[in-house]
């Protein structure tokens, strides 16, 4: 794993000025799973990246993961867009538009925060605890978001890339994910042409 280095202008950057260590985030738990991602990131920024609005909410509105999923959404597109680009030079843009949609999707993203446990570290407020939230698709994929902007400012663009498509490249050689099944209203719509 890559050594993340020590607070920067762009991990304080990620954060407001409020903001403060986590102490329910524990040690343990950032190296395990900073081992499971392969990357070494701050720990104050993974805090971050795991926190969920309704968590931040109901202890005083510290800050949420919001901003980094922001950031985190940019990193998965460019990664994802430039390794279809290159590794598919006989696809047109509808074709490769329709591909990255189909990895960078809420539902593909949530399998992939399912696959590494995610939910088990997210930082969730009682009612959304109450609710399910750790299975929500829409809480997992905003979180692995998260994760991939933490990554970022952390270990660099080199390093937030490689975590994206080492944890996206299983979607990405599943020719099944293309088809009609990602979405439906696409291929009827196609169908219906």
């Amino acid at each position: 794993t890559r050594r993340a280095p020590s607070c920067s202008w762009s991990t304080r950057a990620a954060r407001s000025p409020t903001s403060e260590r986590r102490s329910d985030v524990t040690t343990r738990e950032s190296a395990e799973l900073a081992q499971k991602l392969g990357v070494d990131i701050d720990p104050e920024l993974l805090a971050l990246a795991l926190t969920h609005r309704s968590w931040a909410y109901e202890n005083g509105g510290v800050p949420h993961n919001e901003r980094l999923e922001f950031l985190g959404d940019s990193v998965l597109g460019q990664a994802v867009t430039v390794r279809l680009f290159r590794a598919h030079p006989e696809l047109d843009e509808g074709a490769l538009a329709k591909r990255r949609a189909a990895v960078v999707s809420t539902v593909a993203l949530a399998e992939v925060a399912r696959g590494i446990d995610l939910g088990a570290y997210v930082k969730l407020g009682r009612g959304e605890e109450q609710t399910g939230g750790r299975e929500k698709d829409s809480i997992l994929a905003d979180t692995m978001e998260a994760v991939f902007g933490a990554t970022y400012l952390s270990a660099g663009p080199d390093a937030a890339s490689d975590l994206v498509l080492r944890l996206i490249e299983p979607l990405l050689s599943d020719p099944d994910r293309y088809g009609a099944a990602v979405d439906p209203k696409t291929a009827l719509q196609e169908l219906a042409a």
